[in-house]
């Protein structure tokens, strides 16, 4: 009986009392015909139905059928032959039940030597096979090194709570590793606020939930924040889930969705999901999250304004019934999430240095606790708290002269302390309360200090170095300007405003180049005093002069037709104009690598060139960027453009003679922008596999279309001391550190050593190639944890097996989700 349980061969009755020997004829019989049926005999005995098939793939199934019989029966052969071998002597009066029970298991090696010559079909049943044996985290064998809390159990956890429970609820946010300068966001979490910071990639959904239950350890929160990555119509979520629409009802997505809902209080109790992406700026993006709030329901939130060029739509109205407190505020801490808002490409620059720093300091540390600790010290280092100290004390300066220029009093002083008295009074009486974030709209999105850049943006004395000044139509675009600022009742005029301020921004950075470089350059050619020749001029600026040229008319086509605006005009037309030439980028974005590398050799070569820049580069007139730095900003307007069309039509009634255009130019803009992604992830991806190829030792050429990095583990090899005793007994030594490279056709196993140098505290890791298997002929088999081994596992492919071991119980579940996803994934391709 044991045995026939083992296998799933069950008795078809219920046999008597005195009834002996049915589960010997039973397994038996089950070992004779294998208690396999192939489609045709289950048609023929349960009457499935079969479709027809031809001559052809008739005989593929039987041949796979064959090769099945095959392998099954040189497994009961090869258990014979251990039987034979591990018997005990005749008369011990020891039975050895625990030790046939280990060795009787399938193991992977066994099955290896049936592999050579299968079918590619029967190897693929294999890799299948070996993944539906894994452990799911509701049963896993052992220790329950899985923990999880399905969402019926947590909704009946939390059944009979009370209201004085909800107080002590906390908030959790997760923040990902994608986001620009995340370590500044994570240090300006709240006190009491449960923080998880997760990577981008190397994460699938259920390891995401996973990481969630843990931080919550069985509490239900009273609010969940998701700060990651995205636009106004899908979340960026993880590597390869990007949650939009079309994917939000797909089955891994919604059940995801489902549990995370649950971890939530009712939205009756108060319970809220924070989204930190602007769904609420496009019709699609309100789509998402009505459906995301019918499916789980609980209220999910999201910003509403467009901040273009910078993350600071967080800081504007978001959707829903209001809070006590703006849903920014409840996670962070205000003065130090607008510096991050206001910075951020200049802290991720700076963060990119800190982080390689310090990053090999805190590597035993968990991801949140290291993000807390190098924010803060950039955030220390650049002492943006004195910063903002003094933007205050200068503002109410301002404020106490301008009281004291209407008073003219006679004593001056007296009354300037007077009211620097009264205003502190003031601000104190409103720091007892609640300390909130303003709530801003889409024109106050970009918070004080970008609000001062835009006055210094409209006032032309503040930019005598730029050109623009002098164009005639500058006054006529900043006195347009003023006027749809009146208007700020319409979301319509709001979202146009936002469209012309932003393009204007543009064309000047456009101009900035222009007149910084281009100018000096040709005038020092045409004067017999050439610092570049004329072919590189040509090289390096003839694509991004021609895209001036380009939204110079577009912007003047704005002007014009925003000159008289009203509810009634219309501007989907002239993005639809202005898509059907974007030949001119094309050019651009073809020769960027080349116009980069130019650049880079005329530094090297010409010392004129190189002084040149030098004078030019990363000076208040440059706004503190450098040549290569300002030659970004053309990728990274089309995702502003897509953005500002899609609160356009949002805001555009169905019956609008607008609605139409505005379809069409989101289609021209969408169809280009995936283009430039495209382009990014090709570059991306090759220099990602470069680098790795660098590092690893022996390392074959690891370029390929459409291969990229997934994880990276570092993981311990075991050797098994002695294979003939029991699993729970069995003994294991450690001989090596591995690195497992996961990519998403493919997993490179390197050696890893590690180096220390006299005198020095960090460590050195070096990596020597040892192997490669495509993912598809990839078996795992999970090792049940005992007191002698933990959190191991084993990988075989068609040549190696390699029994590692992680040095986290976490650290094993999220490489082991991530590796089955990934084997997945590759063999449905």
């Amino acid at each position: 009986m044991p045995k026939c349980i083992r296998f799933g061969w069950f008795l078809p009755y219920a046999p008597a009392d005195n009834e002996y020997g049915a589960w010997k004829h039973h397994y038996v019989a089950c070992v004779s015909n294998l208690d396999w049926l192939t489609p045709r005999e289950a048609a023929a005995v349960y009457g499935t139905l079969n479709e027809p098939k031809t001559g052809d793939e008739e005989l593929q199934e039987r041949q796979r059928e064959k090769c099945l019989r095959k392998v099954i029966w040189e497994k009961i052969a090869l258990r014979k032959k251990e039987l034979l071998r591990v018997r005990p002597p005749w008369g011990s009066g020891t039975r050895c039940w625990r030790l046939l029970e280990s060795r009787y298991q399938p193991r992977l090696s066994q099955t290896s030597r049936g592999r050579v010559g299968l079918q590619e079909a029967v190897e693929k049943q294999l890799v299948s096979a070996s993944l539906e044996a894994l452990p799911r985290r509701s049963k896993v064998s052992g220790s329950h090194s899985y923990p999880l809390l399905s969402k019926k159990s947590w909704r009946g956890v939390y059944k009979n709570d009370d209201s004085s429970s909800r107080a002590s609820q906390p908030h959790i946010v997760l923040i990902s590793s994608r986001i620009p300068a995340y370590e500044v966001v994570v240090d300006s979490v709240r006190a009491g606020v449960i923080s998880v910071v997760y990577e981008h990639s190397g994460l699938t959904l259920e390891s995401l939930l996973y990481l969630v239950e843990k931080a919550l350890d069985g509490q239900r929160a009273q609010s969940l924040g998701v700060f990651s990555d995205g636009n106004s119509r899908e979340i960026h979520l993880l590597q390869g889930y990007k949650i939009g629409i079309k994917n939000l009802l797909r089955p891994e997505a919604r059940d995801f969705w489902e549990r995370l809902g649950s971890y939530v209080a009712p939205e009756e109790e108060g319970g809220h999901v924070d989204l930190f992406v602007p769904l609420g700026a496009s019709e699609a993006g309100m789509e998402v999250l009505s459906q995301l709030s019918q499916l789980t329901g609980t209220l999910f939130t999201a910003p509403t304004g467009i901040a273009t060029g910078s993350y600071q739509h967080i800081l504007s109205d978001w959707l829903g019934r209001p809070w006590e407190r703006a849903p920014p505020s409840i996670y962070f801490s205000e003065s130090k999430l607008q510096v991050w808002s206001s910075l951020t490409d200049f802290l991720e620059d700076t963060l990119k240095s800190a982080r390689k720093q310090l990053s090999p300091l805190f590597k035993e540390l968990q991801k949140n606790i290291s993000g807390r600790m190098i924010g803060q010290f950039v955030f220390d280092t650049m002492n943006m708290a004195n910063i903002l100290n003094n933007q205050g004390i200068a503002q109410a300066l301002a404020e106490g002269l301008t009281e004291l220029s209407k008073e003219n009093s006679d004593k001056p002083l007296e009354f300037l302390s007077y009211f620097l008295l009264k205003n502190c009074s003031k601000k104190s009486k409103d720091l007892e309360g609640n300390v909130v974030l303003t709530e801003r709209g889409p024109e106050a999105a970009s918070g004080p200090s970008a609000k001062e850049r835009n006055v210094m943006e409209d006032n032309p004395q503040d930019k005598k170095s730029s050109r623009s000044q002098n164009d005639p139509n500058f006054e006529v675009l900043v006195q347009l300007e003023k006027k749809l600022q009146v208007d700020s009742a319409e979301k319509r005029t709001k979202v146009v405003r936002e469209l012309l301020q932003s393009e204007r921004r543009y064309v000047q950075m456009l101009e900035m180049l222009r007149d910084v470089y281009v100018t000096p350059l040709r005038a020092a050619l045409s004067s017999n005093r050439a610092i570049l020749s004329a072919a590189n001029i040509q090289i390096i600026f003839s694509d991004i002069l021609q895209i001036l040229s380009l939204n110079r008319q577009f912007l003047d086509n704005l002007r014009d037709r925003l000159r008289e605006w009203g509810p009634a005009h219309c501007v989907g037309e002239i993005f639809t104009k202005f898509g059907s030439q974007l030949n001119t980028y094309t050019n651009f974005f073809n020769n960027y690598p080349v116009v980069l590398k130019t650049i880079e050799k005329c530094r090297e070569m010409m010392p004129a060139f190189r002084a040149f820049l030098k004078r030019r580069d990363k000076t208040v007139v440059t706004k503190m960027l450098s040549l290569p730095e300002l030659l970004l900003y053309p990728s990274r307007r089309f995702e502003e453009y897509l953005n500002l069309l899609y609160a356009l039509r949002l805001h555009t009634p169905a019956e609008h003679v607008d609605r139409g255009a505005l379809t069409t130019a989101i289609d021209h803009i969408k169809k280009y922008k995936d283009y430039i992604d495209q382009m990014k992830q090709d570059i991306n991806m090759k220099e990602q596999l470069s680098d790795i190829q660098r590092v690893i030792w022996g390392c074959p050429p690891l370029s390929e279309v459409n291969r990229y990095l997934i994880r990276v583990q570092d993981v311990a090899q075991l050797h098994c001391c002695d294979e003939e005793r029991s699993s729970s007994s069995r003994l294991y030594e450690h001989t090596r550190d591995l690195s497992l490279f996961l990519f998403n056709d493919a997993l490179l196993v390197s050696n890893r050593s590690t180096s220390h140098t006299p005198f020095e505290r960090t460590s050195k890791s070096t990596h020597q190639f040892i192997a490669s298997v495509a993912l598809h002929r990839l078996l795992i088999e999970d090792i049940s944890d005992t007191k002698y081994i933990k959190n191991a596992f084993i990988l075989q492919g068609p040549k190696c097996e390699w029994i590692c071991a992680t040095e986290g119980e976490d650290d094993k579940f999220l490489w082991l989700s991530v590796l089955q996803n990934a084997i997945r994934s590759s063999m449905e391709k």
